[in-house]
């Protein structure tokens, strides 16, 4: 897809999943790192928040998703695409679908 500046970024969604992995990781940094070398990973940690969120909007700008978001976004479930699809008469039943004589033992 090519880039398109009308297309929204999903900046909570950014920002939250950043916070959830700052979290996980302070407290693994916390665990692992020598006291030491803490005030270098903090510091990276930090750093890390602009570059993923400047890398989110990037991608979203060209229209990236992840499948579990197309899914289950408002815009593929909508009602409004089910009706403007006209609906079409079923078929009549035949003897593969069950609707029509039963087949003969042999």
């Amino acid at each position: 897809m090519a880039w398109d500046s009308t297309r929204p970024v999903p900046w909570r969604r950014l920002v939250r999943e950043w916070l959830v992995y700052v979290a996980i990781m302070g407290v693994i940094l916390v665990v692992v790192v020598s006291p030491e070398g803490r005030p270098g990973a903090i510091g990276g940690l930090l750093v890390s928040g602009p570059a993923y969120l400047a890398l989110g909007a990037v991608l979203a700008k060209f229209g990236y998703q992840r499948d579990r978001l197309r899914r289950s976004s408002p815009r593929s479930t909508s009602s409004d695409t089910t009706s403007s699809t006209p609906t079409r008469a079923r078929p009549a039943p035949t003897r593969r679908t069950g609707g029509g004589t039963p087949p003969r033992r042999r």
